[in-house]
């Protein structure tokens, strides 16, 4: 092989090396942009979250929001935050409440119910409330202690 064709080749291989570097490159920097941006997405869930569920634990607490609606939005925002929250002992009447009341119809489906089976619905659900209201308010208390102390609460 004569040296300028070795030179042409190895120039070649060079051309292509610094090719192929430049696209490693690109697809590092896209993948670390990616990362970026679903690092604050879930920052902002986050903070969106713990936002409702300042409000709904506060509505709670002043009697501005049935037990039974607040329990199972606060129930909702911590699953977002993370699943395992609501296995917490603190937080774990929301999901007793929701468990117990899940059946029950809402919106449009309450509404097409007769006015015996909205009773007995509503019946039931205060039922559920009576029993678990001293619990979800203290679990509503909790909240917002665990929102206080974000992010070190998470874990």
């Amino acid at each position: 092989m004569s040296t300028s064709l070795a030179l042409g080749l190895l120039a070649l291989a060079l051309i292509i090396l610094a090719g192929l570097s430049g696209y490693a490159w690109s697809l590092w920097r896209e993948v670390k942009r990616r990362k970026a941006f679903r690092a604050d997405e879930l920052r902002r869930a986050h903070e969106q979250c713990l936002e409702g569920l300042d409000a709904v634990a506060r509505a709670m607490l002043s009697e501005q929001v049935d037990i039974t609606e607040g329990a199972l939005r606060c129930k909702v925002m911590l699953e977002i935050i993370d699943s395992r929250l609501i296995e917490r002992e603190d937080f774990r009447v929301f999901g007793e409440v929701h468990a117990r009341t899940a059946h029950l119809h809402t919106h449009s489906a309450r509404q097409a119910l007769s006015p015996r089976e909205r009773f007995k619905e509503d019946k039931e659900r205060l039922a559920v409330e009576d029993e678990l209201k001293a619990s979800a308010l203290a679990a509503a208390k909790a909240v917002l202690v665990f929102k206080q102390r974000w992010p070190r609460s998470l874990h």
